[in-house]
Formats: structure tokens, C-alpha cells, sequence
């Protein structure tokens, strides 16, 4: 029996901010522009990608597009809003995953671990086995093993994902996160956002060879009213963060 639906937790919010960073694809406005990420995919935001006419917008050359869908940019409160649009998925994935009961902080961490690396390598994950079976413990522990990723084709640990694994696994233990002696800085690069990289049976990362091809799915709603300006309408609701390809 899923779990009901519940509201995604400020520390999940707060912790995927932490590690996502909010990169700026235009430093010398005032608001936050859009970017081209590492896989070639346009995103705003703690990372959003741009959704457009069924798909992701994609490429260098649609810089323009890309940015006439944001006009001036959008402010750290939109980039939170966006944030939170796309988590509603998230949480709610989670929770048909999880058949025990679990509190918020416990949750939040679940939540950052699956928009990390996607609803589906928790799906099929050690963790969750453990977690489900009531061994919280256990289940704890599991957070540090999908802590590497192929590089030139040999498996590593990556600092940044060690770091944010600890986070998310003191922060399960109800332990304070930030205060983990580990927990410096934020994720860069191409391993910070859930798209970014694939997961192998030995709980790895690994940077995908071209993007995915499974597109959003959502209708993107009517805009809203921008509080930047009162001419800009506000871009199209969030869409579903890229999706992963697992085999834990």
C-alpha cells in the first residue's frame, strides 16, 4: 500500500540546493539566466531543465529560445518555485517506493538521493530492500555505496558524491547534515543534477554516451505572472526531471 502523498520536506529542499548550486548563464544581468548544461540540455535554476513543445530544449543553437522563455531571467524565489514543482514528482515517487513509515528527515533524505540519481535506482536498490524490510540501520549504511562513477572507464569515488552520500545518510539518521565534517562546498559539474549521469549494478555513476530519449510527458500549464516585471509571463510549470536508465 503506497504511502499518501505528502508535501516535500524544507531539509530535502535545502539539501538538494546545497549540492545541485545554481549556476548563472548570464552574470552580467541581475536575475539568473538560463544555461546549457554538460550533456546539452538548457536548465535554470537549481536544475531545471527547460521543457519545449514535448522535449527538452537541447543545443547551443537554441541559446536564443532558450532564453526568450525566461526574458530577464528569473529570481532565486521562481528558481525555488521551479525547484519545488519538480520535487513534487519526486516525493511522490518516493513514497510509492517506501512501504514503512518514515519521518521527514528520513524522507528528505530519500528524496535528495532519488533526485540525485532517479526514482529508479532507489527503485531497485540495497536500500530500499533494507528499508522495507524494517532495517533502518542497514538501510543507513546503503547510502555510501553509490558514491562512484566510471571515469576514462575505471570506477572511482567522486568526492562530491562521497560528500553528499554522508549528507544524505546523517540526515536519514536524524543527525545535522550540514555539520558532517565532509559536507564542504557544493556539487559542480557533470555529476551534480539527476540527468547527468546513469547508475550501474555496483551503485556507480556514470555519464551517459548521448541524452536520453524519454521526453516529459506533462502539459506545460499557462503561465503565470512574473514578479519581475509586469509584461514577462512567467515560463511553463515544471516538467519531469530527466529521467535515468538503471541496472542496480
Amino acid at each position: 500500500m503506497p504511502n499518501a502523498l505528502r508535501d516535500t520536506p524544507d531539509a530535502a529542499v535545502e539539501m538538494i540546493k546545497s549540492f545541485e548550486g545554481i549556476p548563472d548563464g548570464d552574470a552580467s544581468t541581475v536575475n539568473i539566466d538560463a544555461y546549457l548544461d554538460p550533456i546539452g540540455i538548457w536548465t535554470i535554476g537549481w536544475g531545471h531543465a527547460i521543457p519545449f513543445k514535448g522535449d527538452f530544449l537541447r543545443g547551443a543553437a537554441n541559446k536564443a529560445s532558450a532564453r526568450s522563455l525566461y526574458p530577464g531571467g528569473i529570481t532565486k524565489a521562481q528558481a525555488e518555485a521551479l525547484l519545488r514543482g519538480d520535487l513534487v514528482d519526486t516525493t511522490a515517487a518516493v513514497l510509492r517506493l517506501v512501504k514503512v513509515d518514515v519521518d521527514d528527515a528520513q524522507l528528505s533524505a530519500l528524496i535528495s538521493f532519488a533526485f540525485n540519481l532517479g526514482a529508479g535506482a532507489l527503485g531497485k536498490s540495497t536500500l530500499l530492500r533494507l528499508l522495507n524490510s524494517g532495517d533502518f540501520s542497514a538501510a543507513a549504511q546503503q547510502f555510501l555505496v553509490w558514491d562512484k562513477a566510471r571515469v576514462n572507464g575505471e570506477l572511482k569515488a567522486l568526492p562530491g558524491l562521497t560528500r553528499r552520500r554522508r549528507a544524505e545518510r546523517a540526515l536519514f539518521l536524524g543527525e545535522d547534515w550540514q555539520a558532517t565534517p565532509t559536507v564542504r562546498g557544493r556539487l559542480r559539474g557533470a555529476l551534480t543534477t539527476t540527468a547527468k549521469m546513469t547508475q550501474t549494478s555496483n551503485g556507480a555513476a556514470e555519464l551517459p554516451s548521448k541524452v536520453p530519449s524519454k521526453v516529459p510527458t506533462k502539459t506545460p500549464a499557462k503561465p503565470r505572472a512574473r514578479t519581475t516585471t509586469k509584461t514577462s509571463p512567467l515560463p511553463p510549470a515544471p516538467a519531469k526531471r530527466r529521467p535515468l536508465q538503471t541496472a542496480r
